[in-house]
């Protein structure tokens, strides 16, 4: 199984993962041009895609899926909720390539296992198994729960959000305080401390490589997530580069991970 990020945080997300059988985007959030442009630098061929699997509606996850599907003509798969806010921005995907899962699915030999996130919208977060290998993806929760805890464990490879830093978001002028509200709320977005919180518990599960995900690029940066959830496990006996890696996604393509 490989797996790597071409775009994560505010300005657009999208996942490779490919296994011997299937290749497949998780959410397409940046224009059809740049993911094609992606593609091609890491040498995949884009007409060889299987599907496109979609976590949510906003825009930043779904931008440039209509064009991409449409021009290779693969299935793009989400739960019923989401659709229901799909439908109009995805016009040029025909119905028959418009899929629908409720619980575990299979697209070739790669077994998907979505779970709900807390979130403003109806949003999964998925993890993805071939044999023994599964690796998990789960941004855009406003916080952690057992349920999503328990879907992710066991996990060789988490990406996990780490969207902001809460001095800064409220210390911003950019933004109101109403949405300030709706990205620190419970149904909002995970902060760098909540994360932080949350791959330690994963961490106890087994998983040791993690990558923090979907980074605002008005409140956090790439340093600050990483040194303070570095510091957060730190007061827990649990040190980056011994005990678990961590890796943080940017809008460029990030580490290719390959799991045997």
């Amino acid at each position: 199984m490989r797996i790597v990020n071409l775009s994560s945080g505010s300005e657009g997300n999208c996942t490779f993962i490919e296994t011997d059988k299937t290749k497949l985007l998780l959410d397409d959030g940046i224009n059809a041009t740049q993911t094609l442009e992606k593609l091609k630098a890491l040498a995949i061929d884009p007409s060889r895609l299987t599907a496109i699997v979609v976590s949510h509606e906003h825009s930043d996850h779904v931008k440039g899926i209509d064009v991409l599907a449409s021009k290779l003509n693969i299935p793009v798969f989400a739960h019923q909720q989401v659709w229901v806010g799909l439908d109009e921005k995805l016009k040029k995907v025909p119905l028959k390539n418009r899929k629908v899962f409720d619980g575990k699915f299979e697209i070739n030999d790669l077994v998907i296992s979505p779970v709900a996130l807390p979130h403003d919208v109806p949003c999964f977060g998925f993890s993805f198994e071939q044999d023994d290998k599964k690796v998990a993806v789960a941004t855009d929760l406003g916080h952690f729960n057992d349920k999503i805890i328990s879907a992710l464990s066991g996990s060789r490879l988490v990406y996990i959000e780490s969207n902001y830093d809460r001095e800064l978001l409220y210390k911003g002028t950019k933004y109101p305080l109403s949405l300030k509200r709706r990205i620190d709320g419970p149904n909002g977005h995970l902060s760098n401390v909540d994360s932080s919180d949350a791959l330690e518990r994963l961490a106890l599960s087994g998983t040791r490589q993690f990558v923090l995900a979907h980074l605002s690029k008005e409140n956090n940066s790439p340093s600050l997530a990483y040194s303070t959830v570095c510091g957060f496990l730190q007061k827990d006996g649990i040190e980056e580069g011994r005990d678990l890696k961590i890796d943080v996604a940017t809008t460029s393509i990030g580490t290719i991970f390959r799991l045997k």
